[in-house]
């Protein structure tokens, strides 16, 4: 099992956390850089040198991208992504908000189908629900659940298509997990992921 990334905190305000994130870039499967809640008007030198730090240690390096539910212009949504490579040399993208529902398929088809075309080599897919289940083909990567740990531990649980899945096509975004809980995290992700397919 590894982990997806997404620091959404500037370098420059915790500079500590990004040293941090580039000593473990090992146990990573992608960092998502978020800037501006996107790239932003114009590179950010700190996400610049932090990027290229990351990726000199070896991280894979995914553009932050918000669908808005589907609902976001895909002509901007792609600039985002094109601009993500210009300036932090991204090769994927992160795509956040997207709809989970059956009728919203059509749309995130188009936009993974653009993003491909741009030279995203890794597509993650957030929704933050199981969405259906032809949303699995899209992407390499799905978010079935981005919440609190409390969440998390307490109420969360798939449904049973999932376990017809590989795990490491799901992702679980957990945050305000306490210091002392992390190795309980972990084990909680390991177990559904063996039981349910989610990671």
């Amino acid at each position: 099992m590894s982990l997806l990334v997404p620091l959404y905190v500037h370098p420059a305000e915790d500079p500590g956390a990004w040293r941090r994130l580039i000593t473990a870039v090992a146990r990573t499967h992608a960092v998502v850089l978020d800037p501006a809640n996107g790239p932003g008007t114009a590179p950010d030198p700190a996400f610049t040198a932090a990027a290229r730090a990351l990726r000199a240690a070896g991280a894979r390096l995914l553009g932050y991208v918000d669908t808005d539910h589907g609902v976001r212009d895909r002509a901007e949504a792609v600039e985002d992504l094109r601009r993500h490579q210009e300036w932090y040399a991204a090769e994927g993208c992160f795509l956040d908000r997207v709809t989970a529902t059956a009728e919203g398929l059509p749309v995130c088809r188009r936009l993974v189908r653009d993003v491909r075309r741009l030279g995203a080599g890794t597509v993650v897919l957030n929704p933050g629900v199981h969405q259906t289940p032809g949303c699995l083909r899209l992407a390499d990567l799905t978010v079935t659940f981005e919440g609190h740990w409390s969440t998390y531990v307490s109420v969360f649980t798939g449904p049973a298509w999932t376990a017809r899945h590989p795990p490491e096509r799901f992702c679980h975004l957990v945050h305000g997990v306490p210091e002392a809980l992390v190795p309980l995290a972990v084990r909680t992700a390991h177990e559904r992921g063996r039981r349910s397919a989610d990671r």
